[in-house]
């Protein structure tokens, strides 16, 4: 039975072989016309950094409920003074019966988080306070993220001027950033540019630095070294090889400069050299409340700016981290 088996099949190779011999080349090929639109398909994956970033993100409730709640605050800071029956943060309100100032008022119905010493609605500073102390961190951790980014690729990955950077780093490294904060309150005129430029004057370099040690530890691989062989400008490797690695950790420490910042308010008032009277803050909130916390009638002055300023902290603290890990490649589907 094996045999004859062995037999048809022979048989049949050989039929196959001799028509295939027989045909000619235009008859067993045929040519396939180009096509771009074809050719764009074959090469057209539907991966997408940003969003498989997102997507990732998602999945993560609680760092969404986090950036919804943050969004929410930051929107609601710039629509509090148009809704009704609000008063002016720097407002002081007199009792029209008496002419007297409304000191220290609890709670209620008229003043939602009560008054202060000299009769201000809390309500309205802790929100005009909220976006100004906002408004400084968000504004510090995007020039410090630029400087930081600039000066840390130039530092890693041109040899050149490794020197240059290193001898910078170690002069301002040494200086105290509170000594720093303290000195450009005292010199210039208390404001928020003020406190934006010396937060900013050297709170950059450790994110150069950052950045440097991340960039000399990708800059000789192999993909690099290939783009410097086929000329490949230091412009593109940068902005193509480079920093598109560098994503999750940049946007972690932009996330976590911004508390950080509100944080150095809150102690640069705290010593009292921050922001002036007329311009509402959380650091100016929570020293005012600070003097008072004694008093157990009086807490909810230092009470209500403390939770903003935690849950704002927290929350860029978290969503930091979250997007950290979505933005990293590994995580991806």
């Amino acid at each position: 039975m094996a045999a004859l088996r062995h037999k048809i099949s022979k048989k049949l190779e050989d039929k196959v072989s001799d028509n295939i011999t027989s045909m000619s080349d235009e008859e067993l090929f045929s040519f396939q016309e180009y096509n771009a639109n074809e050719s764009e398909k074959t090469a057209y994956s539907h991966y997408s950094y940003w969003r498989s970033t997102l997507e990732s993100f998602k999945k993560n409730k609680i760092a969404v409920f986090l950036v919804c709640i943050v969004v929410g605050i930051l929107l609601f800071t710039f629509i509090q003074p148009f809704l009704p029956n609000q008063y002016d943060p720097n407002m002081v309100n007199n009792d029209p019966k008496t002419g007297l100032q409304y000191r220290n008022i609890a709670p209620c119905s008229k003043f939602w988080f009560g008054t202060n010493s000299i009769g201000q609605d809390l309500w309205s500073r802790i929100w005009t306070g909220t976006k100004n102390s906002l408004l400084i961190g968000i504004t510090v951790a995007c020039i410090e993220a630029l400087i930081g980014i600039i000066a840390g690729v130039l530092w890693g990955y041109v040899r050149q001027l490794d020197w240059f950077f290193t001898e910078v780093y170690n002069i301002l490294d040494n200086i105290p950033q509170t000594i720093v904060l303290i000195l450009i309150s005292y010199i210039l005129k208390p404001g928020v540019t003020t406190l934006i430029f010396a937060m900013c004057l050297t709170s950059w370099i450790q994110m150069a630095r950052f950045i440097r040690n991340q960039v000399l530890i990708i800059r000789d691989r192999e993909y690099n070294l290939a783009s410097r062989c086929v000329g490949t400008p230091t412009r593109r490797i940068i902005f193509k090889n480079l920093l598109p690695y560098l994503v999750s950790v940049i946007m972690l420490r932009m996330a976590l400069s911004v508390p950080a910042a509100i944080g150095n308010e809150v102690f640069i008032t705290y010593i009292g050299l921050g922001l002036p009277s007329d311009i509402p803050s959380l650091g100016r909130l929570i020293n005012e409340g600070r003097e008072l916390m004694m008093s157990a009638s009086l807490r909810y002055q230092l009470i209500f700016p403390t939770v903003v300023v935690s849950i704002v902290t927290i929350s860029f603290y978290i969503i930091g981290n979250a997007f950290s890990d979505a933005a990293d490649p590994k995580n991806h589907i």
